[in-house]
């Protein structure tokens, strides 16, 4: 996939960033969504390339704009797939907390499945953990494993967990070997890419989070080589017909490899509040800046992408100067 196709796709959630943070603030987390949805959706519209919504808002009878099925793009060009969630961790926009983004993958036509919006278990960890941990071994294992690759100690390593009533006792069990937990209210799309990279202090995602953006994470591991291990976590026998009217299989442990095995992958990501690895949008008198990652699995090189958007008060034009 060119590399002017993932600017493009960048430039979209960069939009839409902006377009949240301008919402953000007011205690109205559906008013900064609806606000990211639209600045998106508006400029994929004007890229030449015949986009299909994999991953969306949800199905068109529930969301009116980017739901799944829909066609975005000029129709013309490449055939693509895109996952896309407009603005990730909505609550923190309402109150102008932490870790809020706009965040989109890409590939090929099939290259990204099709996840139902459920929950699914997730373990996700470093390059050089890959192949050397299950999803299903004791967390204490884990742990050891992943010390021991990483050339440290247990109670040197700090794990990623969404702070639930149902991790309370994968919680009581990490700090029982001695790692370190770190609680998030939501969003563990970020983390799981940060827990892959070296120098953020994360060193593992665990615990149970919502799938679309799962795969979503499953596409960055795919650009910077860490691994994902996940199962569906159906809550009731009408999730799990959906899963399996989607192509997906109970009990079955995927990889980032399954969740996003297209053969060419784009990942981007732009902070909406400042976060792990990305700072949130910044306003100043006629215009607005933003920080973006930006990754595709041929190129192997991982952007931060600082960028300055001045615009025009008369004809709401701009111009971008990155950095």
């Amino acid at each position: 996939m060119e590399q002017t196709l993932a600017l493009e796709l960048s430039h979209a959630i960069e939009l839409g960033a902006i377009a949240a943070a301008r919402a953000a603030g007011y205690g109205d987390k559906e008013r900064a969504d609806d606000a990211a949805v639209i600045a998106i959706r508006t400029h994929l519209n004007t890229v030449e390339f015949d986009g299909k919504i994999v991953i969306g808002e949800g199905e068109r009878d529930e969301a009116p704009m980017l739901y799944i099925g829909e066609k975005v793009g000029t129709g013309e060009g490449k055939e693509i797939d895109i996952a896309v969630d407009p603005l990730e961790n909505t609550n923190a926009t309402a109150t102008l907390g932490p870790r809020a983004l706009t965040v989109l993958a890409a590939s090929e036509r099939g290259g990204l499945f099709h996840a139902p919006d459920m929950y699914m278990e997730k373990l996700i960890v470093p390059p050089e953990a890959a192949g050397k941990v299950h999803l299903d071994d004791p967390v204490k294992t884990t742990l050891k494993t992943l010390a021991k690759v990483l050339d440290r100690d247990i109670d040197d390593l700090t794990i990623t967990i969404l702070d639930r009533d149902r991790h309370e006792e994968l919680i009581a069990h990490v700090r029982e070997t001695g790692a370190r937990v770190n609680l998030i209210p939501d969003g563990d799309l970020i983390p799981g890419v940060a827990a892959c990279m070296r120098g953020t202090a994360i060193h593992a995602v665990m615990g149970i989070g919502a799938a679309p953006e799962g795969v979503m994470t499953a596409a960055a591991l795919r650009c910077i080589k860490g691994e994902m291990q996940a199962r569906f976590w159906p809550k009731n026998k009408e999730e799990e017909t959906r899963l399996v009217k989607m192509g997906g299989k109970l009990k079955k442990i995927y990889t980032q490899n399954e969740l996003a095995g297209g053969k060419h992958i784009v990942f981007c990501a732009t902070g909406v509040t400042s976060g792990e690895l990305l700072n949130g949008v910044r306003f100043f008198g006629d215009g607005a800046r933003t920080h973006s990652l930006v990754m595709t699995n041929q190129l192997n090189k991982i952007r931060f992408i600082d960028t300055t958007h001045v615009f025009n008060k008369e004809t709401m034009e701009y111009r971008m100067y990155s950095y």
